[in-house]
């Protein structure tokens, strides 16, 4: 995703223009709100689903959609990217690849990206540095578990939260491989950004996931100096890219502690660089040697006051125009890419292969008066500029509890909590997380859930039972925290009813590592094994 343009203010992120004469008002089940930027591949728009989730939506250029083989791999890379958990990731949402334009809705992460925060002149402290590393590499961890290359890893695909970094747009990119600027396709075009390539993007060879750890080392670098280590934005494309293929890199301003890993990363061999549960335990083991307290913020102070207020812009997007005109700092980019289609779904049954079950959507709530509004985000406003008074700590405290703080009742092992100390009774830590397995035989009938802390009657699961031609998904609250834990029946949150059906209550129960998950009434169906990914 390219960037989005610049504010008219000084000290903001990024700028949500208005949508232009030859925008459309809504793209599928999303009413847009504005103009968020655009790049290679089409144009992006911050957008609002009717159920009132605020996303992002990329809409392919018109010459693209009308390349058959561009539309056969922006199937695939959608598929694939549908697979990518992690919450070092953004969620994927929905999209639509048949459409005359194709396109595709992501979560919306109201964040910065690197590029911003560096860019400004402001390289970002050591240990935020080995905290960074440690994201970004279980990001990767994710995405290549997918079976994606990410290939465009660089500075304005990675999104800086107050709870730690997000990458964006992974395996959309090689959906433009080999197009050229009037989507024709042409032989030997590598995708990437010349200061953040790999050196056998360089030379056109095959790639494989290590091409992505080279690109987060130049990353790393630019994080703690703001400078590339193979040129500058003044460097000439293909001087950059000799220097990538040939050359050292110049690490000049690099704290010491970083050296190593750095130019771990940067080894030309691609055989000879760390994998991405390496790089985690050596930025793990990094940050610890920093001395720094772990309950400390992972970003400087400023900057994690300036979050706070950007947090407080979105809700200005209501009224695109009206926030061009007060509050023009709003930014965030979008993520990668989403599912297949909601049309065409054969029902699906319900039992222990979590039955897409669905029902007619939701309305939406009616809209709140304007006046009540704004003085909820005045009072919002109000509270996030006390926030940055009080500290940035406090700030981040409050905001997030993230860097493994207890907040928001939640305990450091991520049972319940009660003034910092565990309430007995919540689900094992162990549990927690994101699962995913397959149907069968198949490749393509996914079933991910998440599971999150809570006590009896919190909905603590969220599942997606994705296929080629369905979509659903489903919530169930928490019977009995166990182990083994206990859920109540499964509800249908999104999906049509005819092909996604609530399941009976279930039981998850670790064995070896893995999770089963067996429904009361299975219907004679065998429990499905779920394998961790995040």
């Amino acid at each position: 995703m390219e960037q989005q343009g610049r504010s008219r203010r000084t000290g903001r992120f990024g700028g949500l223009a208005p949508l232009g004469a030859h925008d459309p008002q809504r793209i599928g089940d999303y009413r847009l709100i504005g103009r968020l930027g655009e790049g290679g591949m089409g144009r992006v728009f911050l957008a609002r689903s009717d159920r009132g989730r605020t996303v992002a939506v990329k809409l392919v250029r018109t010459e693209l959609a009308h390349q058959e083989e561009f539309r056969a791999r922006f199937r695939r890379e959608v598929r694939a990217a549908r697979q990518v958990g992690g919450e070092w990731t953004a969620p994927v949402l929905d999209a639509d690849t048949e459409a005359e334009t194709p396109w595709v809705a992501t979560g919306y992460i109201a964040g910065p990206s690197l590029q911003q925060v560096v860019g400004g002149g402001a390289p970002l402290p050591e240990r935020t540095v080995w905290i960074l590393a440690a994201g970004l590499a279980r990001a990767l961890r994710s995405v290549h578990a997918a079976g994606i290359i990410h290939r465009d890893l660089k500075p304005s695909n990675i999104l800086i939260t107050i709870d730690g970094p997000r990458v964006i747009d992974f395996g959309i990119a090689r959906a433009l491989e080999g197009m050229n600027a009037s989507g024709v396709t042409h032989t030997g075009a590598a995708v990437g950004s010349p200061g953040f390539m790999a050196p056998e993007q360089v030379r056109g060879a095959p790639l494989t996931p290590a091409c992505d750890v080279f690109c987060l080392g130049s990353v790393l670098m630019y994080a703690a100096t703001g400078r590339q280590p193979f040129g500058s934005d003044t460097t000439l494309p293909h001087a950059m890219m000799y220097r990538i293929a040939e050359e050292e890199p110049d690490l000049t301003g690099l704290p010491e502690g970083l050296y190593d890993l750095v130019t771990a990363c940067l080894a030309k061999d691609p055989a000879q660089r760390p994998t991405p549960d390496e790089l985690v335990a050596r930025a793990e083991s990094g940050r610890a040697a920093t001395g720094a307290a772990d309950d400390e913020p992972w970003l400087p102070g400023a900057l994690t006051a300036r979050l706070g207020r950007h947090a407080v812009e979105l809700l200005e997007a209501e009224n695109p125009q009206e926030a061009a005109d007060q509050e023009p700092g709003l930014h965030a980019q979008p993520t990668a890419v989403s599912p297949s289609p909601a049309y065409a779904r054969p029902a699906v049954p319900g039992g222990s292969t979590p039955p897409p079950a669905a029902a007619a959507p939701a309305p939406a709530a009616p809209a709140a008066p304007r006046r009540r509004r704004r003085a909820g985000v005045a009072l919002l406003a109000a509270g996030a500029l006390a926030l940055a008074g009080a500290g940035a700590a406090t700030a981040y405290a409050l905001l997030s509890g993230a860097d493994g703080t207890a907040s928001a009742g939640v305990a450091k092992d991520g049972r319940p909590a009660k003034d910092g100390k565990p309430v007995k009774g919540g689900i094992p830590p162990e549990y927690l997380g994101i699962w995913s397995t397959t149907v069968g035989d198949s490749t393509t009938d996914v079933r991910r859930f998440t599971l999150v802390q809570g006590k009896p009657g919190d909905t603590v699961l969220r599942m997606e039972a994705t296929g080629p031609t369905y979509d659903c998904r489903f919530a169930a609250t928490l019977k009995s925290a166990g182990p083994p834990v206990r859920l109540g029946p499964s509800t249908v949150v999104s999906g049509p009813p005819d092909t996604c059906r609530p399941g009976t209550p279930s039981t998850l129960e670790l064995m070896a590592g893995e999770l089963r998950r067996t429904f009361d009434d299975a219907g004679g169906l065998a429990p499905l094994l779920y394998t961790k990914t995040g």
